[in-house]
């Protein structure tokens, strides 16, 4: 995580520390410099401003309510242990209230826009080919979402979209605040354990969830400590990779969703290539890929909530933060029953040896 608690004083001094950091070890990732450097993800991106990067300025909604018009794109959204690409298209952007949507067959995304900060355009030409990318980052400098385009004939499209939102002027470092630390939880004994249980057997839909975490003053892995009985069920680290191998070879569709600070993202399909690639497990699908530090998972979930449609079921990964890593559902739609082979597949987890 960024431990940047005051403006950049040297950016020059920066750059020269990123740069040697990188011919060390040339692979190294911009979020992993950061981290390493003490800095956010952002500033380090800034170091290149008029260089290929571009700040935006105006409103992110509407900045982002115009991506459907690059075609067919990569989007990704990622925390500290998981990494989920999806390849589409932006379609059905729609922001309201609290947040926004987007609702087409391939990019399936939930917005909070209110957690955004500011929002780059990236050209990076040392990619062969050209990579071009729209970028938006949190208050604390932590990448919310990237956008990277994919279709060469909407380059012009992408232009455009820079040009139209590109910050005049645009200059110096931003700065960004610093991560706030983890909250405690509340003691068990402080809890009205009875009044929780009541109510997760009371849920009408599985976003109520959050709703009585909240009202409780809950966290999401104290919660599942305290479910009712049989609704939460504790189970082996190396579940979520049997979930999945599971899940390819019955070619069963499974739902992933993958959150940051300012962005859930969904995919519902199956899944077929699966690897192994050092400390991450992967699925390595031509639309579809997810990347997960199996050494991040401190602990890993069978959760049971009601609904109006019956029990819905999920596999969740958390870190040792009690951060959500991921959340795995059988594939389904609103007023559909839970797949009874997904259903199956949890029970059979549960059975499988720690």
């Amino acid at each position: 995580m960024p431990t940047q608690t005051a403006p950049i004083a040297d950016p020059e001094l920066l750059a020269t520390q990123w740069r040697d950091l990188l011919e060390a070890e040339p692979k190294l990732r911009i979020r992993d410099a950061a981290d390493r450097l003490g800095v956010s993800e952002a500033n380090l991106l800034e170091l290149s401003l008029g260089k290929g990067v571009t700040r935006l300025s105006g409103s992110l909604t509407d900045l982002f309510g115009r991506v459907g018009e690059l075609g067919r794109c990569m989007a990704l959204t990622r925390n500290e242990a998981a990494v989920h690409e999806r390849t589409g298209e932006y379609q059905e952007i729609s922001f309201g209230g609290h947040g926004g949507l987007v609702l087409g067959p391939d990019i399936d995304l939930r917005l909070f826009p209110k957690k955004w900060s500011t929002a780059y355009a990236v050209i990076d030409e040392e990619a062969k080919p050209t990579r071009r990318s729209l970028q938006f980052f949190d208050k604390n400098g932590l990448a919310a979402h990237k956008i990277y385009l994919r279709d060469e004939e909407k380059v012009e499209a992408f232009n455009a979209l820079v040009s139209d939102f590109s910050e005049e002027g645009a200059a110096g470092l931003t700065y960004f605040e610093p991560m706030k630390p983890t909250k405690d939880e509340r003691p068990d004994v402080e809890i009205d354990i009875s009044g929780f249980q009541e109510a997760w057997l009371g849920m009408k839909d599985t976003h109520d969830f959050f709703i009585i975490c909240h009202k409780f003053g809950v966290s999401r892995t104290q919660a599942l400590r305290l479910a009712p009985e049989g609704h939460a069920l504790e189970v082996a680290n190396h579940s979520f990779r049997n979930a999945l191998e599971k899940a390819r070879d019955g070619e069963l569709p499974i739902m992933v969703f993958v959150s940051s600070s300012g962005v859930i993202q969904i995919h519902t399909g199956p899944v077929k290539k699966l690897m192994e690639y050092g400390d991450w497990f992967n699925v390595m699908d031509p639309d579809f890929n997810l990347h997960v530090l199996e050494t991040a998972i401190a602990s890993t979930w069978i959760v049971r909530k009601p609904t109006e449609d019956g029990v819905v079921t999920s596999l969740e990964l958390f870190d040792a933060k009690g951060e959500s890593i991921l959340l795995m559902f059988g594939a389904r739609k609103p007023g559909k029953p839970e797949l009874p082979e997904w259903t199956r597949l949890t029970e059979e987890l549960l059975q499988t040896p720690s």
